[in-house]
């Protein structure tokens, strides 16, 4: 096995000139140099020196294993470089979860302008009464989601505010308003996401506000199921990014949830994790 270290020896020689030189330029004696070499030529089993009194020269193999060590030194400087920036926090692996929309909006093109520096990010698609568990529990960094009830376990970073359109079948007779009062939806069937779901909350808070409990018939966290259930004959409260454009209508009150990056407690400091919230605000 050759040493990288030897190599380093013998580039120095072949740009120096005369052993002498080598040495200085690596702050070793002569005979430290020479030894270095003695020992690289047993590991590459060729004679890679010519000796006359006191000149020394490359042979053929000696040049050849000089070229190759400019790709190996090379190699072993942008590795060193590479940890350095991993340990100083600027480079390497940060886990996030995300629910679907804001990976389509926010988290898919803030990994595309991390990895250009380096940054590898691996994103999960779960729900925030999902991704917060898992936040906690260790398994991932980053959880986008809206923020939960105060939790000293849990820092929180503002991304946006998204509004819900109310969503109706086509047959509906509010269907074409240009805003409706959600206290007109009151006696309609609902579909809802499941319990435990930050968007439920959401529909509930907003009905509760306008004076009702929603009629649920149906439950959903998929998006595209309650628009299959609304044109059944539901009626709905969608985030406006998950919806066709036009296909929602405004509500007179307007509802909408809040996304934030949420991290454990101290570790939002962490400059790693830090570089990946400034690029989720940068494109929130």
């Amino acid at each position: 096995m050759i040493d990288p270290r030897r190599l380093r020896v013998l580039r120095a020689l072949a740009d120096h000139g005369t052993v002498t030189a080598a040495g200085r330029a690596l702050h070793l004696t002569p005979s430290a140099v020479s030894q270095q070499l003695a020992v690289l030529e047993s590991e590459a089993g060729q004679e890679l020196l010519r000796r006359k009194g006191r000149r020394v020269w490359l042979t053929a193999a000696g040049e050849l294993l000089a070229e190759h060590a400019d790709a190996v030194l090379a190699e072993l400087d942008r590795a060193e470089a590479r940890l350095a920036e991993l340990a100083a926090g600027r480079a390497g692996r940060v886990r996030v979860a995300a629910f679907a929309t804001a990976i389509t909006r926010v988290v898919a093109p803030a990994v595309a302008n991390l990895r250009r520096v380096g940054i590898e990010v691996h994103v999960n698609d779960a729900e925030g009464h999902h991704s917060l568990p898992m936040l906690l529990d260790g398994e991932i960094d980053i959880a986008v989601t809206m923020r939960p009830e105060e939790n000293p376990r849990v820092a929180s970073t503002p991304l946006y505010s998204e509004p819900f359109d109310a969503v109706l079948s086509p047959d509906h007779p509010l269907e074409g308003h240009a805003e409706i009062d959600l206290r007109e939806l009151a006696r309609d069937p609902w579909v809802v996401p499941s319990a435990g779901n930050p968007c439920q909350d959401v529909v509930l808070q907003a009905c509760q506000g306008a004076g009702f409990r929603p009629r649920i018939h149906h439950t959903s966290d998929d998006f595209t199921a309650q628009l299959a259930l609304i044109a059944a004959g539901a009626v709905a409260l969608i985030p406006r990014t998950a919806l066709p454009e036009g296909r929602g209508v405004e509500l007179a009150i307007p509802a909408a949830r809040h996304v934030f990056a949420l991290t454990r407690t101290g570790r939002q400091e962490h400059p790693l994790i830090a570089t990946v919230i400034r690029a989720l605000v940068q494109e929130a």
